[in-house]
């Protein structure tokens, strides 16, 4: 008894460790562009307008990688598509690097969110269909902070590597997560809730998704307004702080990795409080902490005060999203848990791919401060009352006769 308690122990922490280095190393591959947007234009000899572009293109394709990736997951269990989905993205990654053009460059940013897409959802599934009921908030906060570290990997990157080495090499190291695959293959443990619950064929996990079409289209409006809030605040805040206040590039990955610090702190404390509070409570919270600091993230001025309210920011905005991972998989039904928190997750992303592109747009109007300061109070109190008027699953349990939650993981 002691044995399997201890073996089931070790398959929580190799499960949720998994999902944490495919989340960070996918967020890697992706924030690196965000820190290349004048150099690839110069590069390629195209505006920087069309870089942005690309990275809606990213987001566009990942419902793509939640579809395939997902109903993969459900048939055929959690680990073998979660390898295959870390490798194909790493190799996508690594030609990036390559890129000759603009035209191949965003053809392969456009294929590298297909498994941008389909990461997530698997990765989430199997971590938190692994984790003790009673860890669930936190467990998924810390699985969520591997975004704010992959950015924040991004940032250190750029700051230090990018001027010894150029651009190409931020893309032929995105090709090092394919080790991962070898991890999941020899540490981590099928997830006994997909065992228990396993649909007959891929037709009957499409009929589970299509009768609870209610509940979908909702967390597809919550995620798309999460999007909204997560890459609005994040994608072109390096660039507002080098046109608004002047602040050498240098200066400006070293503020992003102190602001994505704060996420990995908001995600994790705000996960934990949804525990204790409920899932909506916990995530409105850190809403409220992201409104109050709006004025000083897109006004203020001195560089203490950008950094401060940079921190915060951040961790108001990850902290609503550290509850996420274990909202949604709370919420979706048990034969159908590898698709469809990840597919409402991405066509969140496919609907609010044009964000950065709007507030690039709203930007030339309206002026830098305005345009990111509007979107988001506009996107804060829309995601309050979407919450609120919601529901959730807290604590609901995915294994049928779970073990005690003092021992294996109960869930």
């Amino acid at each position: 008894m002691a044995d399997s308690a201890q073996r089931s122990r070790s398959g929580t922490h190799h499960a949720v460790l998994a999902g944490f280095l495919g989340w960070t190393l996918d967020a890697f591959d992706f924030f690196i562009v965000v820190f290349l947007f004048d150099t690839l234009a110069h590069q390629f000899g195209v505006s920087k307008k069309e870089i942005v572009f690309t990275t809606t293109a990213t987001l566009a394709m990942r419902p793509i990688g939640a579809l395939l990736f997902g109903l993969l997951a459900d048939r055929y269990g959690r680990r073998i598509p979660l390898m295959a989905n870390v490798i194909y993205f790493s190799l996508i990654e690594l030609m990036c690097g390559f890129s000759a053009n603009y035209t191949a460059f965003i053809i392969l940013r456009a294929l590298f969110g297909i498994g941008m897409g389909g990461e997530w959802g698997v990765g989430a599934s199997l971590a938190m269909e692994a984790a003790p009921v009673r860890w669930r908030g936190i467990l998924s906060g810390i699985l969520q902070s591997g975004y704010s570290i992959g950015y924040l990997l991004a940032a250190g990157a750029a700051r230090f590597l990018l001027p010894l080495w150029g651009w190409r090499p931020m893309f032929w190291i995105g090709a090092l997560p394919a080790l991962l695959a070898l991890y999941i293959r020899t540490k981590v443990p099928e997830s006994e809730a997909w065992k228990q619950h396993r649909a007959a064929n891929t037709g009957q996990v499409l009929r589970i998704v299509a009768g609870e079409w209610k509940r979908f289209a909702y967390l597809v409006v919550l995620m798309t307004f999460m999007m909204f809030l997560s890459h609005g605040t994040q994608d072109l805040y390096p660039d507002f702080l080098k046109e608004v206040h002047k602040i050498s590039t240098a200066m400006v990955a070293n503020i992003a990795m102190i602001y994505n610090v704060g996420a990995v702190v908001g995600a994790i404390v705000f996960g934990h409080f949804s525990q204790v509070a409920g899932r909506r409570k916990g995530m409105i919270a850190a809403l409220g902490l992201s409104l109050l600091l709006i004025p000083l993230w897109a006004f203020g001025g001195g560089l203490l005060a950008i950094i401060a309210a940079s921190f915060l920011m951040q961790a108001g905005v990850q902290g609503a999203w550290g509850v996420i991972p274990v909202h949604l998989n709370e919420l979706s039904a048990d034969a159908a848990r590898g698709l469809m928190p990840g597919l409402v997750y991405q066509l969140g992303i496919l609907l609010a791919a044009p964000t950065n592109s709007i507030q690039y747009a709203l930007h030339v109007r309206f002026g830098y401060q305005w345009a990111i300061a509007g979107f988001e109070i506009v996107t804060i109190l829309t995601l309050a009352m979407l919450l609120w008027l919601g529901s959730e699953a807290h604590g609901r349990r995915f294994v049928r006769n779970p073990q005690s939650d003092a021992g294996g993981p109960a869930t």
